[in-house]
């Protein structure tokens, strides 16, 4: 495909630490299918939960496909997400167990013409450790800059 769709949760990896990555299918419609392809969509303050132990992915906006006929999606709907069954018990164990949360980092179409998900495992940062990454980044492209002159 030349036409490569990667739509990022930007405000995610600000906001938390990544404990584990994951890449779940997604369960979609045919307009939000086509509205992806043509990269209506938008992840902020996207994040996973299970219900009935399966995992859905809430707060992930899809805009309505603007050449539908009679029916559309909700944007906003909440849609599952794919995971193997030890991979969803792994997941659902640690987020019980240790107060952690599942956030979605990005989504994109796979090799084959999949709607796919990367999710983490996230522990939130507190607002020191925000600093910090913001002061390392800094550093990073002060540096750059210098070695390039």
């Amino acid at each position: 495909m030349a036409n490569k769709i990667e739509i990022r949760n930007k405000k995610a990896s600000h906001d938390y630490e990544f404990i584990d990555k994951y890449t779940a299918g997604i369960v979609l419609k045919g307009t939000e299918v086509k509205s992806l392809r043509m990269g209506k969509a938008s992840m902020v303050d996207t994040f996973c939960f299970f219900r009935n132990s399966e995992l859905w992915i809430r707060n992930m906006h899809i805009s309505e496909y603007a050449n539908r006929g009679y029916m559309n999606h909700d944007p906003m709907q909440e849609r599952k997400l794919l995971l193997n069954a030890s991979e969803l018990k792994k997941l659902e164990r640690k987020v019980k167990e240790k107060g952690l949360t599942i956030v979605a980092t990005k989504l994109f179409f796979s090799d084959r013409g999949y709607a796919k998900v990367n999710i983490a495992l996230a522990k939130g940062k507190k607002e020191y450790d925000k600093r910090e990454d913001i002061k390392k980044r800094d550093t990073k492209l002060q540096d750059a800059r210098l070695r390039k002159l």
